[in-house]
């Protein structure tokens, strides 16, 4: 098992228990107690959890979004595997819209490498998609990051998206349901996935299976608006039913 395989799993069972030690670790990990205390204070850096003796405990409120690196752990492979298909979904020349978060930001590697006019709404992917020549044709947009996450926010973000048309907007989301919608934790995050959704002409949403059938408390937009949604095999087949019922194309990686 890699680091990072094990980092996820160690990230994904403290936030589910609230807290757990050393020993009930090593035993889901198969790791030796000293990797998995070198583990803990690794993502205890990151601010993934809080060390405390003998173990872990989560950081993370009742309905509170995930930070971002925790986030960064969770459905890794998922999300590349989701990155790949929205990609493919592409087409050289278009201009591209692209949400924060961390399913876009594995998607943004890949169109770096593509002929492609993109603007990306986090600080994370402007700096992928900046990284040295590359096909890809960069626009940055104005507004003020938001701590650790990088999310860019504000007037001036929303008076970038006001400004431009996209081909295709990816956009990311804290929750998607076919009853509730697209939904975020964050009311200036929500107001700019609002405006993407007016800017472009197609509507693709990255989601891994967590995310549906869940609800956040900021409303962005009914899932009617939608014209793709590319999520891995653990989302609930209820909901992907649900969603195309309502039209929207679901692509299951």
């Amino acid at each position: 098992m890699s680091n990072g395989d094990r980092h996820g799993i160690i990230a994904q069972a403290v936030r589910e228990s609230g807290r757990t030690t050393v020993q009930e670790l090593a035993a889901l990990t198969g790791a030796s107690e000293m990797t998995i205390r070198r583990d803990l204070d690794a993502l205890a850096a990151q601010g993934v959890l809080e060390r405390v003796r003998g173990g872990a405990r989560t950081l993370l409120l009742r309905g509170e979004e995930p930070p971002f690196a925790l986030r960064a752990h969770e459905a890794v492979d998922a999300k590349r595997r989701i990155a790949v298909e929205v990609s493919s979904l592409i087409a050289d020349g278009e201009t591209v819209l692209l949400d924060s978060g961390t399913t876009c930001l594995e998607i943004a590697h890949l169109l770096r490498r593509r002929p492609v006019t993109v603007m990306p709404l986090s600080l994370q992917a402007v700096q992928v998609l900046g990284e040295g020549p590359a096909p890809a044709r960069l626009l940055v947009p104005g507004g003020q990051p938001r701590a650790a996450e990088g999310a860019l926010t504000g007037p001036l973000t929303l008076a970038s998206l006001a400004a431009l048309r996209f081909d295709t907007a990816v956009m990311g989301c804290c929750g998607l349901s076919a009853a509730e919608g697209l939904t975020a934790y964050d009311l200036d995050d929500a107001a700019v996935k609002k405006a993407g959704l007016a800017s472009a002409r197609r509507i693709l949403v990255a989601a891994d299976g967590s995310k549906l059938g869940r609800t956040a408390y900021a409303y962005v937009g009914p899932s009617t608006l939608l014209h793709t949604l590319v999520t891995d095999s653990s989302a609930p087949a209820d909901e992907i039913a649900a969603l195309e019922d309502t039209g929207t194309l679901v692509r299951t990686v």
